[in-house]
């Protein structure tokens, strides 16, 4: 495992939330120490913490490979769906202000 690539993908999955680093660690079962040094590459994280917050909803195969994990069409909602297909009509430029919205939205609902 590139350790020093983990800790900055682990550290973006945590701002993804809006999670600091204590509540991260405690959604993985370690302190806010070890949660950090997973981040600095100091550590590598073990199963039982990648299993933990995995359950939390970090993208754990994004952590470990760089690659997000892909949502099957067919496990998408109705809503869901016709949003893709809505995105896939509109400018770059729409696209991205969107893309910040969603962003801003998914932000103020991870909150504590």
């Amino acid at each position: 495992m590139q350790s020093c690539a983990i800790g900055e993908r682990l550290r973006e999955e945590r701002e993804r939330f809006g999670w600091n680093q204590e509540e991260l660690g405690q959604r993985g079962g370690v302190n806010r120490n070890t949660q950090g040094k997973y981040e600095k590459g100091e550590r590598n994280p073990d199963s039982s913490y990648l299993t933990a917050v995995s359950s939390a909803g970090v993208d754990v195969l994004y952590v470990l490979t760089g690659q997000r994990a892909p949502v099957p069409v067919d496990g998408l909602s109705d809503d869901a769906h016709e949003l893709v297909q809505l995105y896939q009509q509109i400018s770059e430029a729409d696209r991205s202000v969107l893309l910040r919205m969603a962003w801003a939205f998914a932000k103020a609902n991870a909150q504590p």
